[in-house]
């Protein structure tokens, strides 16, 4: 609808419904597109601060697919239960002391969690693991082995949909069990109990210690969270193409895209946006408090 240049009444025209006025209901001036107002409120993004934050989420692909490796090669004997055991139990308490170390000031009405109500949760999920792993073992015997792994990489591919990126810490419950749950699927492959209990372990390190940990070094250490992630990218692609050279390949495709491609499509498409905004906008009613303090 634009202006309509047909010469009308000296009554000067007002954009009013209420009012009684010599023009048609659909009749516009030469003002009306005065108040037009392009791509109003857009965030301009900068190309490596949008990879930076797309780190995050190539860092947790490389996080399931250093879990993946790691199941592998507990499940041809190339790595015992006991060695998995102690290097997670070392890699547990060298993250707990950098987490305590990053830790920020605390704000006004929060409480932090002492070293010893984490103790006892560590210990209570460690104890309950332990004591069911022979349960969680024979728990998917009557499933076959290929409905498992789909069942796996169903979970596993949910994980990574649903993780919060934008808040890991902590991870969301509904990411976090399906992170779990394909644990529970691989693990009852494993030959032995202690197997299973070590693999859901290193899954519990994983899938939801891990990431608070990330999490702690975006916040306080920006430098080096960068240069962990770049780290554990790397780290994903070699540790799974020494079993699998081509999950190797599209792994680093699928990091190449996130981290890199995507960023540099929303960049550019950011600049192709056209958004207009006037006085044909759907009205806003904003109100006035003082109004009803007064009244």
């Amino acid at each position: 609808m634009g202006p309509d240049s047909a010469p009308g009444p000296a009554v000067p025209w007002r954009k009013v419904l209420w009012a009684c006025q010599p023009y048609p209901d659909n009749y516009v001036d030469q003002r009306f597109l005065e108040e037009l107002r392009r791509n109003e409120g857009i965030r301009q993004y900068r190309y490596w601060a949008v990879v930076k934050e797309a780190g995050f989420v190539g860092e947790q692909l490389s996080c399931v697919a250093i879990f993946i490796t790691i199941w592998l090669y507990i499940e041809q004997g190339l790595l015992s239960p006991e060695t998995l055991l102690w290097t997670s139990l070392v890699c547990a308490l060298l993250g707990y002391g950098l987490y305590q170390a990053l830790a920020s000031q605390v704000e006004s009405g929060c409480e932090p969690r002492t070293r010893l109500a984490d103790l006892q949760s560590a210990t209570i999920f460690l104890s309950f693991t332990f004591g069911f792993s022979p349960v969680l073992k024979t728990l998917t015997e009557s499933v076959s082995t290929d409905t498992v792994y789909a069942m796996s990489a169903f979970m596993l591919l949910a994980h990574l949909v649903s993780f919060p990126y934008a808040q890991p810490s902590p991870p969301g419950s509904f990411s976090l069990n399906a992170a779990l749950f394909a644990s529970v699927c691989l693990a009852s492959r494993l030959p032995g109990a202690l197997h299973t209990f070590a693999m859901l372990s290193c899954a519990l390190l994983v899938f939801a210690l891990w990431p608070c940990l990330l999490q702690r070094l975006r916040e306080n250490a920006p430098s080096h969270f960068t240069g962990v992630c770049v780290g554990v990218c790397i780290g994903g692609v070699v540790g799974l193409g020494s079993q699998w050279p081509g999950g190797a390949g599209l792994l680093a495709l699928a990091l190449w895209s996130v981290t890199l491609l995507c960023p540099l499509l929303l960049v550019r498409l950011q600049r192709q946006k056209d958004n207009i905004h006037g006085p044909w906008d759907e009205a806003e009613i904003h109100e006035d408090l003082n109004h009803f303090h007064h009244s």
